[in-house]
């Protein structure tokens, strides 16, 4: 690979990493998109690098939200095991899509996370709902402690398969769904949601990612490239999301998401936007 080519790729998978892990989806946002529209690389291959990445960001920024104590591990761990059967399911599928198809259900899932962020309304956890004491949370937001319950665990857990489709098929780590999900359904705070999501993907993205490497859709070059420009950058979204209101973030979650669904549906029309 060219030397040059791999200095871009890498300041790409940066700037996809800490966006990743400030919001909890792994960096596949950012990386899919124009490694296809920017880079003209096939989709399953970008999946299939993107996944690694995936991997590289949980391990790094995960670590820090664990240990800031935001991450609700239990909550993680509980619904982990539904996520991995959904991505290992997804990237079997994927492996035979086309690839426009591929695109199109990336551009609706970035919509509908988007539009779910800016709009959903969340979970009312003190009217007629049963909570989870033994998955509840807390953590420091500032110098205020934040405490939730959790709620509509078994929506969650059907969720959690739904989104390791999502990751399989497109190789964004499951957050793009797990976060709307703990913070909309789930009565999860943003940032918890954030951290647990985190927590979890890059085990998901394994999972997925070793279907894709049997499949030889895995190009190691490029992978172990956007795999150490990710871990870079998720050694700062984490100081980012710290000093950042709940509010803004969900705002600018969004706006991200539109504007990459945008620039695929361009793409699937035959347009070069990029």
């Amino acid at each position: 690979m060219d030397p040059l080519l791999m200095v871009e790729l890498m300041v790409v998978a940066a700037a996809a990493g800490i966006i990743g892990s400030m919001f909890g989806i792994g960096g596949g946002l950012i990386v899919i998109p124009i490694l296809t529209l920017v880079f003209g690389l096939p989709m399953k291959e970008a999946i299939g690098a993107s996944l690694i990445s995936i991997i590289a960001t949980s391990t790094s920024a995960a670590s820090r939200y664990v240990s800031q104590g935001t991450a609700n591990m239990r909550l993680g761990m509980f619904l982990e095991p539904f996520t991995v059967a959904g991505s290992i399911t997804g990237a079997a599928i994927a492996v035979y899509l086309d690839q426009d198809i591929l695109l199109a259900l990336f551009a609706v899932i970035l919509i509908y996370g988007a539009y779910h962020m800016a709009y959903g309304k969340k979970a009312d956890s003190t009217i007629n709902k049963k909570t989870y004491p033994s998955v509840a949370g807390s953590y420091l937001d500032g110098e205020q402690e934040v405490s939730y319950e959790v709620v509509n665990l078994p929506r969650g857990m059907a969720a959690s398969f739904g989104a390791g489709n999502i990751s399989g098929m497109l190789g964004v780590g499951g957050g793009i769904i797990k976060v709307p999900v703990m913070n909309l359904w789930m009565n999860v705070p943003i940032k918890a949601a954030t951290a647990t999501s985190n927590f979890m993907i890059g085990v998901t993205a394994l999972a997925s990612a070793s279907v894709y490497y049997v499949s030889g859709l895995l190009n190691p070059t490029l992978a172990a490239v956007v795999a150490i420009g990710a871990f870079l950058g998720t050694k700062v979204g984490p100081r980012v999301i710290a000093k950042t209101a709940s509010v803004t973030l969900k705002k600018w979650f969004a706006v991200i998401m539109i504007v990459m669904a945008c620039a695929l549906i361009l793409k699937i029309m035959g347009f070069e936007v990029m």
